[in-house]
């Protein structure tokens, strides 16, 4: 298992007095989006199309303790836009790492070699990468060619400066599962910690609304991944949530495990969905109607998701709380997952190259604007 036993059983402790107060809904991790301007443009993304006015604007660091205070989680992941271009993205971590916060400082990289001297490497602190499988696959999803060289540097320099670093991954239709395991062989080779990994969301505002996957499309694909793995292989995640995306488990959505705030306060219901905002985190777990989302609500925006933020938490809860969750989680740490059909599969996978690139934006035109 790539994740620190203390990162575990902070999380595990925390879990249990949850449990033992008789809390029933509660977080484990928050999405905490300081800024939605970003250096890229992808079109797969749907949290960056916004007006520059609207992304001109960032939280300071108090509104960014002050939140996770609130909802008292023990870790916080810094998604974005692209995190480094805060002005006081350092003070913001570091406040973070001096509550004794787990973070996850997710980044593009393509500022991360040059901003290294400013952070300091601690268990606290983890770089999570964006990084979407080699370079071809990587450059096309987002949109910039040479984006996968400058990540790759970025990668390199923070593992030789002691930092925990976690590449993350997040696949379409069209993804080869040939080149993902290539593209974990090179990461392990690198010596990351771990990788992480999801299915997209069909985001709304996302310009590319045709490379999103159903449940189906999802299951196949990572079950072509993810069996027969090599044991050189480390992931930063739940084997649960992993085995839940290969289909050999069925979990419902828990939309309040990973609640994100930003500019505009709690987002309703979750980090993908935004059906409104709350001005408090007790607000957001009191007033949300829960029960209209999730696959098995009906709702069509829930229909397809499968994405880590509303099913890891599950998957955590699951592992922490029953013993099966926990026995299955011991011997997923273990296992290779061995398939006879899932290699047939991969064998037999057609392979495509990527189309042309798609740039949906000019990311230094959006700079600019952005920074008038």
């Amino acid at each position: 298992m790539a994740i620190p036993i203390s990162q575990v059983w902070t999380v595990a402790s925390y879990v249990w007095k949850q449990k033992l107060k008789g809390v029933k809904r509660y977080p484990t991790v928050l999405m905490l989006e300081p800024l939605f301007r970003c250096n890229l443009a992808c079109a797969g993304c749907g949290k960056v199309q916004y007006p520059p006015h609207v992304l001109k604007r960032i939280l300071t660091p108090e509104e960014c303790f002050a939140a996770v205070e609130e909802c008292g989680v023990p870790m916080v992941a810094i998604p974005g836009g692209e995190p480094l271009l805060h002005p006081q993205i350092v003070d913001i971590v570091n406040g973070l790492v001096a509550r004794k916060k787990y973070v996850y400082m997710c980044t593009n990289a393509l500022e991360l070699k040059k901003r290294l001297h400013e952070f300091t490497p601690s268990k606290y602190l983890t770089f999570s990468v964006h990084l979407d499988g080699q370079r071809e696959h990587h450059d096309y999803a987002v949109c910039r060619e040479g984006g996968y060289e400058i990540a790759i540097e970025g990668i390199k320099e923070a593992v030789r400066r002691g930092f925990r670093v976690t590449p993350n991954s997040t696949f379409f239709d069209g993804t080869d599962p040939n080149s993902v395991r290539a593209h974990f062989d090179e990461m392990m080779a690198i010596g990351v910690e771990g990788i992480v990994l999801s299915p997209g969301y069909s985001y709304d505002k996302a310009p590319d609304q045709t490379h999103f996957m159903g449940r189906a499309r999802v299951r196949k694909l990572f079950r072509a991944i993810l069996s027969n793995r090599k044991k050189s292989w480390k992931f930063n995640m739940s084997p649960l949530f992993l085995e839940f995306l290969m289909g050999d488990r069925n979990y419902d959505c828990t939309p309040w495990g990973s609640p994100a705030f930003n500019i505009f306060g709690w987002q309703k219901p979750c980090y993908l969905l935004q059906d409104g905002y709350a001005e408090t985190f007790k607000e957001l777990m009191e007033t949300t109607k829960w029960e209209e989302y999730g696959v098995g609500s009906g709702n069509p925006k829930c229909a397809n998701c499968m994405v880590s933020c509303g099913y890891e938490p599950t998957a955590i809860l699951d592992g922490f709380l029953s013993l099966s969750g926990f026995w299955g989680m011991v011997k997923g740490n273990f296992s290779t997952y061995k398939s006879k059909h899932a290699m047939k599969q991969l064998n037999e996978w057609g392979t495509h190259a990527p189309a042309s690139l798609v740039q949906i934006a000019n990311s230094a035109e959006i700079l600019e604007e952005t920074n008038a």
